[in-house]
């Protein structure tokens, strides 16, 4: 069965955070590993990491953690650059200890260095990150839309950047519906040149989490702007595509849409059973 879920605060703890998820009827839900605007340490709570731990795997739900937005891989900067491997070493630590699959990372952006520089950059700072981290959750990266300088707009360029560090067994994927439109690499009707693709580059064999979301914004207007289901420009039939995909049935489908309370989420989560047993 297909693992349905949202982003959901950990402001009260990982455990209750975990709780939150059952209530929401949600099979797999996403936490931020730390304040998602703020590089500052954060102290982990072991007790509260078993516990949400343990009713995760007793309840069969499937936890996806995400790292800060502002850490840039391809920094130029030597002080980002440092800050950002701290962090995310971090990040992989808590997300671990909460039993994640996987650590959601942005890719670099080369903020006007260029591609060639950024992709470097990233590999290097990718490689200081895994270098002695021996934990089960991977690194995931996730794809962009392309606004200013973000690289790893392609599938082919994230299997490209995963292959070219020195430790890709660590290094997994995460496919956002909303990013991959806005950049242009995939709408309704190329559906299935995109998982060909997946399949052709061995994305797909590392693909460990799907973020589920509709864009406010038109196809390649390379702009990150989500909208709830069926509500934006991708609209509901083609997202549905990827709930009835079996080469995704086995992956964690994560709602990040717009709501003004978490509650919002469990008539989303139904709505999207709903679509997966339309056919």
């Amino acid at each position: 069965m297909m693992k349905i879920g949202c982003h959901i605060s950990v402001g009260k703890g990982f455990y209750k955070a975990s709780q939150r998820a059952s209530e929401l009827n949600a099979t797999a839900f996403q936490v931020f590993t730390k304040n998602p605007r703020a590089l500052r340490p954060k102290k982990l709570n072991e007790r509260d990491a078993q516990q949400g731990k343990n009713y995760c795997q007793e309840n069969g739900i499937i936890l996806v953690a995400h790292t800060p937005y502002i850490t840039n891989l391809s920094t130029p900067k030597e002080d980002l650059h440092e800050l950002t491997i701290r962090s995310i070493k971090e990040d992989l630590q808590i997300a671990n200890a909460y039993g994640a699959v996987g650590a959601v990372v942005h890719c670099g952006k080369h903020v006007g260095k260029g591609e060639e520089y950024g992709r470097t950059r990233m590999v290097e700072t990718l490689n200081k990150i895994l270098a002695d981290y021996e934990g089960d959750t991977k690194l995931l990266l996730e794809n962009t839309a392309g606004q200013g300088s973000e690289l790893g707009l392609t599938i082919r360029e994230l299997a490209e950047i995963r292959e070219a560090t020195d430790y890709p067994e660590k290094i997994g994927f995460c496919f956002d519906t909303c990013h991959g439109f806005a950049a242009g690499i995939w709408s309704g009707s190329t559906f299935s040149e995109l998982v060909d693709e997946m399949k052709t580059t061995g994305y797909l064999s590392h693909l460990v989490a799907i973020h589920f979301n509709d864009s406010k914004v038109p196809f390649n207007s390379r702009k990150d702007r989500h909208e709830k289901i069926g509500k934006g420009e991708i609209g509901a039939e083609a997202l549905a595509k990827f709930l009835r995909c079996d080469d995704f049935q086995h992956l964690p489908i994560v709602l990040e849409t717009p709501v003004e309370d978490e509650r919002e989420y469990m008539d989303e989560i139904a709505y999207l059973h709903r679509l997966r047993q339309e056919k």
